[in-house]
């Protein structure tokens, strides 16, 4: 009687579904939770200094941006130049009259330099003691002009120009000594003893301000020895026309010698500044990268040892039935787990210093979403670099190898 023969169905090795993939890498996180993590520590400190940089850096800009729109961009200053000796020109007395003339031209003012009128705090300071101050006759509509705002105090207006009154920008004011406007509050000019009536705010489109003492034009003239002759002129013109009032700006100042001239857009200095900062944001990027680089390297140094300390459990998982590439994705898992934790931390910790620092500095908090999203990919891609090794390595090994290993 022939014997019929059962066929066997063929065992395949049981799928891992990703839910045990995540367990089983996180076993060695769990059971030397402080070798992981000082590993984590060194991806988070490279993702944090990078999100730190971009978001410091886009949210100085952001404060630019700020600043320009409420200041404006349409303003351009014209200075007295140098001759062709190389000595200090001199601009007509009439240059503010003329650039009026200009049809786009909304607001013109002007200030001119004292030149021997040095400023002190009382009669007793030392002459060579002037602190870097310098004195300005100042017209009446230049806070409007400039965008120029006061801490304390007011303006000149049409009685106090004519009398020895004195407004003070921010860096003078502090230089002086002068906190607040009081009715005894005074310096000395040239000599003569002005009355503070007013403290400046820093002047971002005009940044000479910021250390001068300015005073009345008639005043200047009749008690300081001024000539009359404005050294700077600040005009607000159509932003659609500003390049076309740009170049006729020389030639209309000062006819006879256009090239004594010089012409500026005050927010073009601010851009220059922020690209300056930019490029020094992209230094700190590349540290940044080089400390994440070293915390990838940390990382792979924790993997290997890793396998070297699980063999016993490598050949038992190898003996029960689990294959290499079970075995390989196990590693792989806990290597990307372990730079995800890192990643993680360091995000939260790049956008708190970010936060902080701008809420510090009254700027408004950005934080790139690529540079979190980059930073994240940064952290998966430096974990997979660094756990392949440690993952094949150890799917290597042979059941009867590892669990012979003491």
């Amino acid at each position: 009687m022939a014997v019929m023969e059962v066929a066997r169905p063929k065992l395949s090795p049981a799928r891992m579904r990703p839910r045990d993939v995540m367990r089983v890498g996180a076993v060695g996180l769990r059971t030397r939770p402080l070798r992981a993590f000082l590993s984590a520590l060194g991806i988070a400190i490279g993702i944090a200094a990078m999100v730190s940089v971009v978001g410091l850096s886009s949210s100085s800009g952001a404060e630019l941006d700020r600043t320009l729109s409420a200041l404006g961009t349409n303003l351009l200053t014209v200075s007295s130049g140098t001759t062709l000796m190389g000595e200090a020109a001199q601009m007509p007395k009439d240059a503010e009259a003329m650039i009026e003339r200009i049809g786009p031209v909304q607001a013109v003012s002007s200030i001119g330099r004292v030149g021997e009128a040095k400023v002190y705090r009382s009669e007793e300071i030392p002459e060579a003691q002037t602190g870097g101050m310098t004195t300005y006759a100042a017209r009446l509509d230049l806070p409007a002009t400039v965008g120029a705002t006061l801490r304390s105090g007011t303006w000149l207006n049409a009685a106090t120009e004519r009398y020895p009154a004195a407004v003070v920008g921010s860096s003078a004011a502090q230089r002086l000594g002068v906190g607040s406007v009081g009715p005894d509050t005074q310096v000395v000019i040239g000599g003569v003893r002005f009355a503070v009536v007013g403290v400046m705010n820093p002047v971002a489109l005009a940044t000479e301000l910021d250390s001068a003492v300015l005073v009345g034009w008639p005043v200047a003239e009749s008690r300081l020895g001024f000539d009359g002759h404005p050294t700077t002129l600040y005009t607000r013109s159509e932003e659609s026309k500003l390049e076309a009032v740009r170049q006729v700006l020389a030639g209309t100042a000062n006819p006879e010698a256009p090239n004594e001239v010089d012409v500026s857009r005050p927010s073009d200095a601010l851009a220059a500044k922020q690209a300056t900062s930019q490029a020094f944001a992209n230094l700190l990027l590349g540290v940044g990268a080089v400390a994440l680089l070293v915390g990838g390297v940390g990382v792979a140094n924790t993997m290997v040892i890793s396998v070297l300390e699980r063999r016993a459990e490598i050949g038992l998982r190898r003996s029960l039935g689990a294959t290499r590439g079970q075995i390989r994705t196990q590693f792989l898992a806990e290597s990307l787990l372990l730079s995800a934790l890192g990643g993680g931390g360091g995000i939260l910790l790049g956008t708190g210093v970010t936060m902080g620092y701008a809420l510090y500095s009254g700027w408004p908090s950005v934080v790139p979403a690529w540079a979190t999203v980059g930073g994240l990919a940064a952290t998966l891609a430096i974990g997979a670099a660094a756990g392949l090794y440690p993952a094949i390595r150890a799917s290597r090994l042979s059941p009867t190898e590892a669990l012979s290993t003491p």
